[in-house]
This record gives C-alpha cells, structure tokens and sequence, in this order.
C-alpha cells in the first residue's frame, strides 16, 4: 500500500545534511513496513535491527558509545556489510535501548554518512521520560499516523477518484452525481475501517467487515499491553481508563474533556499524565482551545480547555460499538454518535496534514469546531455531518475576525457559498 509518507523520507535521503530520522507514531501504523520498503527501494541493502527483546542487540550499546565498534558490532550480528550511504540502517523498537536512542548524537557527530532510521511503538514515550537522554538537535523525525482518506482511496483502487477530488477542492466545482456518490459511500466504508494498514489490508482482502473488527480489537489488546509494559501498574489504570473515556467524552454535546468521565472522584492532577501519555504514544489526538481567532493561534491557547479524539476513527467507531450495518447505511444514525465519528474523522485528516488541532468558542455560546491558520490568517473549520449546513457559530466568528473565506465540511458537493468553501466530507484530506 502506497504511503504517502515515502515523499518524506526521499527528501530526507537527499538531503545532504541529514541527520538521522526518528519516526514517531502510534503502534500497527506502518512505521517499520514503510520504513523497509524505503529502503528496498532507494538502497543497495537495508540492515534492520529489532530492539525489542533482544539483549544481544542491546548489549552491543551498553558498552560505549563508539561508533566504529557498534558498527563493526552490527555488521557481525547481522551477518551483512553496512557500508556508509549504501546501507539503510533501521533501529526498531528503539525506545526499548535508551542507549541506542543516545548513540544516534555520534552517528550523527561522528559518522554522518550511514544513514540511519530510528522507529517505535512508544518512542514519543520514550523521549519524554524523566532523565532520558535525547539527542537534542542531532535528529531529524517525522510522525506517521494512520492512513489519512486519500492513502484509504489508493489502496483501494480508487486512484483516479481521489486525483479528481483533489482538482475539485482546488477549482470549487462540483463532482458529477455519480463520482460524488462513491466517494460518501467509500467514505461511510472508511468511518467503519479506519486507516490502521492491518484493517484496510484486511478490507481489501476479505471485504468482511467483521474480520476488520477482529483486527480492530487486536490493536486494542496492544494498546493495552503497551500501557502495562511501559507504565507503573497504577499508571497503567489510569491510562486505559482515560482512553475507554474519550467514547463518553465525545458523545457529549459539548465535547471538552471533563475529567469526571474518567470515574467518580477523578481529578484533572491524577490524570494529565494520562492524557500526555497517550498523546506521545500516538493513540489519542489533543485539541485546545483557541480564545481568539488571531494570529499567532498559539498566542492565543488556552491549556487547560481542550477535546480529546482517537488517532484513528475506525478504532474510535469501534470503540463505540456501532454497528457497521448502521454507518454504511445511515439508518438510524444520527445525533451524537454520528457527531463524534465525522468530527474524529475530520480531526485526523487534519493532523495527517501537519494541522495542529484547535477550536474556537466565544465568551458566550458560538463554538467552531476547528480553527487553523494560513497564510496570516485563521481559518475557521465547521464539521456537519450530513447535508444540513446551518452555522450560527461559524457567522458569529466570520463577524468577528474576518477571514478571507471560512471552510464548511458536510455531506453537500464542493461549491461556494459567499464567503464560505464548502467541502465534502470525503474530501476533508485536502485541506492543509
């Protein structure tokens, strides 16, 4: 499957002042699968080295910190010539040897033409931990998310459809009937698969959508290994019961997270750390409050306001157990579930495009269910999740600050509307 993040990591091989990359992102995204076949494709060899139960491997770091004797260490343990600019070397699973995390500071000081990808399930975790030492400014990194619409559309053969999607945002001219047909129907198939590789690749090849949910509670099952592996067993519990909490969080009217739907008695002090860790772990997305519609929106953030969503809206309508039969049909479905998917949804296309997530309330009632800023402005972003395209709150905020155009994502075709670009739910992945 095609990932778009592979332009990435071209531009980053030729770069000729490259550091060596740190992949960050969620576990089962395809950080290790896209990282592979990078190198297959634009290397002579890849020598790859899994960190995650493997004394021998972590051993070799323990020593010191020399780079001459670690690669002549890793040439012997993989039984292959690693040889500078020809050979892709990946670290995977690299949080599990804080040293290995370390060395990457001399490959980069000391040995900067082996070109080295460092990934893992919770290196974000990893980092961001009380005495570790990070290379700080001897990396380069990237984060990978889920697969974004457009990635769903690809690997599903409906290249030519996402190409023309992609010209209709850019000129605001409707898609014929039929094309704008398939893509809501494609649409409503990915809210129930989501864009986990494992899912869609079991889409693909079984088009059973009960299989995919097998897969979906497997990655559930991880998650949950991950928050007892790597946390304190009292940690631990209040990460799982933090992320089964953002179900009831987003089913809310007013969805900011409220820390009493964590359990009775929760209090913001006993859980911040939780929502930090699933942040860094990739699993959870973190959306704050924007109290002014001004440049710079992060002048303007206020912290201790914010939603919570999943990385991924396939895990979050399974999380929910709704009915697959219920997405793709559209009976029965409606209010705050309904709600909760499309504004996911439309959160994680956002951030697979590099968006940082805000919203915007006024002081009184108006709330805009995102906000980002370009070219000098910020633009204000309404999420509907049918045809209906009424938005108090988006004119209240157009009143305010006068953007040169607002975005209105909903069931309805492409078009404008006066000041307002409207964008079809499908098509939610082109806005960057």
């Amino acid at each position: 499957m095609e990932r778009l993040i592979e332009k990435e990591l071209l531009k980053w091989k030729d770069n000729p002042n490259k550091r060596p990359l740190m992949i960050y992102g969620a576990r089962q995204v395809g950080k290790t699968y896209s990282a592979i076949e990078f190198g297959k494709a634009h290397y002579a060899d890849v020598a790859y080295f899994n960190f995650e139960n493997n004394m021998p491997l972590c051993s070799i770091f323990e020593q010191d910190l020399d780079v001459e004797r670690i690669l002549t260490a890793l040439d012997a343990l993989s039984g292959k010539r690693i040889l500078p600019e020809q050979t892709l070397i990946i670290f995977d699973e690299i949080q599990a040897a804080p040293k290995a995390i370390t060395a990457l500071k001399y490959f980069c000081e000391n040995a900067p033409t082996y070109h080295i990808i460092a990934a893992g399930s919770l290196l974000g975790v990893a980092t961001s931990r009380e005495g570790a030492s990070f290379p700080v400014g001897k990396t380069d990194s990237l984060t990978m998310y889920p697969m974004n619409f457009y990635e769903f559309l690809l690997a599903t053969g409906n290249e030519p459809l996402a190409s023309m999607i992609t010209e209709a945002y850019g000129s605001d001219k409707p898609l014929e009937r039929a094309l704008h047909g398939k893509a809501t129907e494609l649409y409503k198939t990915y809210l129930v698969v989501g864009g986990m590789p494992d899912c869609v690749s079991e889409y693909i090849e079984k088009r059973d959508f009960d299989f995919v949910r097998i897969k979906q509670n497997r990655i559930f099952n991880d998650y949950s290994s991950d928050m007892s592996k790597y946390a304190t067993r009292a940690e631990a519990v209040r990460h799982e019961a933090t992320y089964d909490s953002i179900t009831a969080q987003l089913a809310k009217e007013n969805k900011k997270f409220q820390y009493k739907y964590i359990g009775s008695g929760a209090r913001g002090r006993q859980y911040e750390d939780s929502i930090n860790w699933l942040t860094k772990a990739g699993v959870a997305l973190k959306c704050e409050r924007a109290s002014e519609g001004k440049v710079p929106i992060e002048f303007y953030k206020d912290s201790t306001s914010f939603k919570i969503y999943m990385s991924d809206v396939g895990l979050l309508t399974a999380k929910m157990t709704v009915p697959f039969s219920t997405v793709l049909s559209d009976i029965n479905f409606g209010g705050e579930a309904k709600g909760a998917i499309t504004e996911n949804y439309v959160a994680q296309q956002l951030v697979a495009n590099g968006v940082k997530l805000y919203y915007w309330t006024s002081e009184h009632t108006a709330e805009v269910d995102f906000v980002m800023q370009s070219e000098g402005y910020v633009i204000p972003i309404e999420c509907k999740a049918s045809d209906t395209v009424r938005s108090k709150s988006l004119n209240v905020f157009t009143g305010k600050y006068a953007p040169p155009y607002a975005i209105r994502i909903s069931g309805k075709n492409f078009g404008r509307e006066g000041g307002i670009k409207s964008v079809p739910l499908y098509a939610a992945f082109c806005i960057k």
